[in-house]
């Protein structure tokens, strides 16, 4: 199939680079009409901590199209370090990348999500928000990603009045340009995650997109405040 999407107004945050990009590729070959929106490179350039900034970005895009069908907010920073180590702003920063960055978008993307009556919002958890990975400094990271796994079950909870689904997605060790450079700065690294998985290999983005095409369309129209591992079992045991 590749209408899958047909007729749905998608918008993919962090669509630059990684997830987020795999996923915009994934929704538009399965028919959706796709605004991707990073810092750079992407449909529409925007900075996602800039509420002045998402609020006219969203405001544009509901009235260019009168509705949002499905809402990715993939988009997400994040300084790792060690509790010893990791300074307040840094902190402060990793959770503004992946708490805030989602926040504001959503709130910015509602009334147009309302407006669709059937409409789609895919956040992304992780891993991190369930276990510890052994030798990995992601404090900042793993508070950060359960916020969004909390947020989402309430964004549901919300959202189901208006025919808003909520979810999210929880990948485990995905390899993108960004996972990359930690795998380069500490060859260790993979050993400890295929040791964790059950199956031994890393994901790729598009194992995450195709999850997304499946909570973004009808098929999943039962489906909110559920949370989908996507991480080669590592949290299953």
């Amino acid at each position: 199939m590749a209408d899958r999407l047909k007729g749905k107004v998608a918008v993919v945050t962090g669509a630059g680079n990684g997830i987020g990009q795999g996923v915009a590729a994934l929704f538009r070959q399965e028919g959706a009409t796709v605004i991707g929106v990073d810092r750079q490179g992407a449909d529409r350039d925007c900075d996602l901590l800039n509420e002045a900034a998402v609020k006219a970005l969203f405001a544009a895009i509901g009235q260019e199209h009168g509705r949002i069908d499905i809402l990715v907010n993939a988009a997400a920073f994040a300084i790792f370090d060690w509790i010893e180590t990791l300074t307040y702003a840094d902190w402060k920063a990793t959770l503004a990348g992946e708490l805030d960055i989602v926040f504001l978008p959503t709130q910015a993307a509602w009334p147009w999500l309302k407006a669709s009556g059937r409409a789609s919002v895919i956040n992304f958890a992780s891993a991190n928000a369930r276990h510890a990975l052994e030798g990995s400094p992601a404090l900042a990271h793993c508070a950060g990603k359960g916020g969004v796994l909390a947020m989402t079950r309430q964004l549901a909870m919300e959202g189901a009045p208006h025919g808003i689904r909520a979810n999210t997605i929880a990948p485990g060790f995905i390899r993108t340009a960004a996972t990359q450079r930690h795998l380069d700065h500490d060859p260790a690294l993979k050993d400890r995650v295929l040791a964790k998985n059950m199956l031994k290999l890393l994901g790729e983005p598009g194992d995450i997109g195709w999850a997304a095409v499946w909570l973004g369309s009808d098929e999943a129209r039962y489906v909110t405040a559920a949370d989908i591992p996507i991480d080669a079992g590592a949290t299953g045991w």
